[in-house]
C-alpha cells in the first residue's frame, strides 16, 4: 500500500470520481472496494486509517454508506467543492441510467420479450436479497439479544403493519438497552468551530430542499410533486443498514399507498438497480418515474418525478455527512451511537426478511397462492447455489436471468 500522496488537484481527482461512478457496480461492498483501491491504495491520496474512520462513521448515518463515504472523500480532499463533486459523481451515471430504463419499463414493459427478461430477472434479485440478509445476520447478530430484536422487527413489519421509521426508533432504543460489556470511553471533544459549521451546513441545505420543493410545485403543481417529496425525505433520514433496510417502506408506500406501480413493478425495478453502477437506493429513482408516468404524454413529467425522487433521497445524505466531516475522524468512538446503531442492524435483518416475502409474493405467487409461477420458481433454485455456494457476480447473474427469461419466452412458457 503506498504513503499518503499529496492531495491532487480537483480537476485532476474529478476524472477519477467518475471513474468510480462508472465502474460502482456490486452494492456497496465492491464500491467501498473500489474507492478504497483508487484513493488509498493505487494513488495514496487519503491514509488508509482515514479511509477507515470515514468509513465507520458513514455506516453510523441514515442514507447509502458508500455515497457518504465518497462524499467524505470528496471533502478530505477539497473540501465542500470536493465533497459535492465526488458524491455527485458516484450517483449521477447510474442515476441517468436508471431514468432510461424505467421509461422502457414504463412505455415498453408489457412487450412479451421485455416482460420475459424482467421476469428472468426477478428469481436472481430474490437470491441476492436473501444474501444481503445473510450477510448482515452474519455481522449484526452477535448475540441472542440481537436475534430477538431481528425476530419482533420481522413480526412487527410483516405481521403488525408498523411503519419503518417506527421499528428504527424502537430498533435503536433497544440497542442503548441492551448489554453492552466494558465501560466505554467518554465522547472526545467536538473540533473547534464544529458547530458553527453544523449549522450552517444543515440551513444551507434546508433552504435548497425547500427552495427545490416551491419551485416543483410551482412548476408540475401538487401531482405527484408532494406526495414524491413526503416519501423520498422520509424514506432518506430512515435509511439506516442501506438501501434493502429502506426498501420495504419504500415499495410498500409507492405500490400501496400511492398505487404509483405494482409489486412485480417495483421488483424490476430492484433488478435494474442492481444491474446499473451506483447506490442500490436508486431504484428510487425508478419508482419516482413511475409516480409521474400516467402514459408516453406524461414522459417528461416522470423524468421530473424521478429527478425529484433522487434529490430528496440523496439531498439529506449529501447535509448530514457533510455537516459531520470535519468531526469524523473522532466521532466514530461514541459508543452510544454505536450501540443505538447495533440494534437497528439487528432489526434490518428481519426487516430484509420482510423484503424477501414481500417480492418472493409478487414474483412466484401473482395470482395467488393457488396459482404458483412455476417457472419463475425453477429460476430461483436454480440460482439460490449461483449466489449462494458458487458466489457469481451480480451483473453475471443478471445477463443469465435475462437469457434464461428470453429462453422462457421462446419455449412458449413465459
Amino acid at each position: 500500500m503506498k504513503h499518503a500522496d499529496p492531495a491532487p488537484r480537483l480537476a485532476e481527482a474529478l476524472p477519477i470520481y467518475v471513474k468510480i461512478g462508472l465502474l460502482s457496480f456490486g452494492g456497496p461492498a465492491g464500491q467501498i472496494a473500489l474507492m478504497q483501491g483508487e484513493l488509498v491504495e493505487r494513488r495514496g491520496w487519503v491514509p488508509a486509517a482515514s479511509f477507515d474512520r470515514g468509513l465507520a462513521f458513514s455506516m453510523m448515518l441514515p442514507g447509502p454508506e458508500a455515497q457518504q463515504l465518497a462524499t467524505w472523500l470528496g471533502w478530505r480532499l477539497h473540501g465542500l467543492k470536493g465533497g459535492i463533486a465526488a458524491g455527485l459523481a458516484f450517483i449521477l451515471p447510474g442515476m441517468a441510467l436508471m431514468i432510461g430504463l424505467a421509461w422502457v419499463a414504463a412505455a415498453h414493459g408489457a412487450v412479451p420479450w421485455v416482460a420475459a427478461i424482467f421476469a428472468g430477472i426477478q428469481p436472481v434479485v430474490i437470491a441476492v436479497v436473501l444474501q444481503a440478509m445473510r450477510k448482515l445476520s452474519g455481522r449484526a447478530l452477535g448475540s441472542p439479544w440481537h436475534w430477538a430484536l431481528a425476530v419482533a422487527a420481522f413480526a412487527a413489519i410483516w405481521g403488525l403493519g408498523a411503519p419503518f421509521p417506527l421499528i428504527v426508533a424502537l430498533a435503536a432504543l433497544a440497542g442503548l438497552a441492551l448489554p453492552h460489556g466494558a465501560a466505554e470511553a467518554p465522547a472526545p471533544d467536538a473540533p473547534r468551530g464544529l458547530w458553527r459549521h453544523f449549522l450552517a451546513t444543515l440551513l444551507g441545505f434546508a433552504l435548497l430542499i425547500l427552495g427545490v420543493f416551491g419551485a416543483s410545485l410551482a412548476l408540475f403543481g401538487t401531482e405527484p410533486v408532494l406526495d414524491v417529496a413526503e416519501l423520498f425525505l422520509t424514506a432518506a433520514f430512515v435509511t439506516f443498514g442501506g438501501a434493502y433496510a429502506v426498501l420495504p417502506f419504500v415499495a410498500d408506500q409507492a405500490v400501496e399507498s400511492y398505487g404509483w406501480l405494482t409489486p412485480a413493478e417495483m421488483l424490476n425495478g430492484l433488478a435494474i438497480a442492481e444491474a446499473t453502477p451506483g447506490p442500490l437506493i436508486l431504484v428510487n429513482t425508478y419508482a419516482g418515474f413511475f409516480a409521474g408516468w400516467t402514459g408516453t404524454e406524461s414522459a417528461g413529467l416522470g423524468v421530473a418525478a424521478a429527478l425529484l425522487a433522487t434529490f430528496y433521497t440523496f439531498a439529506p445524505s449529501f447535509m448530514l455527512i457533510l455537516a459531520f466531516a470535519p468531526a469524523v475522524e473522532r466521532l466514530h468512538r461514541i459508543g452510544w451511537a454505536r450501540r443505538a446503531l447495533a440494534g437497528v442492524s439487528a432489526a434490518v435483518v428481519g426487516v430484509i426478511a420482510n423484503l424477501a416475502v414481500y417480492l418472493g409474493e409478487a414474483a412466484f405467487l401473482p395470482a395467488g397462492p393457488a396459482a404458483p409461477d412455476w417457472a419463475k420458481i425453477v429460476l430461483f433454485a436454480v440460482a439460490l447455489p449461483l449466489v449462494f455456494w458458487w458466489r457469481i457476480g451480480v451483473l453475471w447473474l443478471v445477463a443469465g436471468g435475462c437469457l434464461a427469461g428470453l429462453g422462457l419466452h421462446a419455449a412458449g412458457l413465459l
